[in-house]
């Protein structure tokens, strides 16, 4: 997704350089849907180098990270994983959604972030492998009202001194960006769309609602005005039918903000 480029976001690549050139590793928080997936891409474009990427869940497993032993035809090789490979590499290593992860993996990972910047390969020949001094690992985190979601374990926080905050744009430049992906012709709707999205998000923030819009979804409404549908309906199937899964009740409040921002 193309991103205008307003003040966090500037703010937040300036930030990226000078920890990059310090070593430093750095943590961007803030809720799905800000762009902190591409922030990082942008970045690593910028510094012309390799990203590698790990995006974390209850199913990310320390094999994922270090690699894993292979059998093919009686005999047995060693898949590095991606881990590995960016330290060999001195890549930029983007580790997604990182408080998603399970206990055992972070400890893991945890020993090739600490100063030393190298980790014992046990799961093959035990070598250690050390880190080029070129090597940057960039993490994101959601906030802990998201499902799935766990504190950092103060250990592994420290790992990462420099941290960047970043939130959803305001309302007149999240209309620029989502213009940047259609005609132009429903100013008014898409601007009435982002104020939904926001009252959304704020619900969500205080755990009044269970799901927060990203900028993914203000995009989409302006794509299916330009497809001819109405603001209502392009509202209800990209903004409310969406709660149904948490039961009548949670999808009737937001059907009745949608009916109160864009009528019957």
């Amino acid at each position: 997704m193309e991103e205008v480029q307003y003040l966090d976001w500037n703010n937040s690549i300036q930030t990226l350089n000078k920890a990059y050139d310090a070593g430093l590793f750095v943590l961007i928080i803030g809720p799905k849907g800000t762009g902190k997936t591409s922030l990082v891409r942008d970045f690593a474009k910028s510094k012309e180098t390799n990203l590698e990427s790990i995006n974390f869940s209850l199913r990310t497993r320390e094999s994922h990270l270090v690699g894993t032993k292979t059998l093919t035809d009686g005999t047995v090789s060693f898949d590095e994983g991606l881990l590995i490979k960016s330290m060999r590499e001195g890549s930029i290593l983007y580790l997604d959604e990182i408080n998603s992860a399970e206990a055992d993996v972070l400890l893991r990972l945890d020993e090739a972030l600490d100063d030393r910047r190298q980790i014992v390969l046990k799961e093959a020949t035990g070598e250690i492998v050390k880190a080029k001094k070129e090597w940057f690992v960039v993490a994101t985190i959601n906030p802990l009202t998201h499902s799935g979601t766990k504190e950092l374990p103060p250990q592994l926080l420290s790992r990462f001194p420099v941290r960047i905050r970043l939130e959803y744009p305001p309302e007149k430049i999240e209309l620029e960006i989502v213009k940047k992906h259609v005609s132009g012709e429903h100013d008014s709707e898409i601007i009435q769309a982002i104020k939904l999205a926001n009252t959304l998000r704020q619900a969500a923030a205080v755990e009044e609602l269970f799901y927060s819009p990203s900028l993914r979804e203000t995009i989409a409404f302006a794509k299916l005005l330009d497809g001819g549908m109405s603001p209502k309906e392009a509202a209800n199937f990209v903004f409310g039918n969406v709660y149904t899964q948490w039961g009548d009740i949670e999808y009737q409040k937001v059907s009745d903000i949608i009916t109160s921002m864009f009528g019957n």
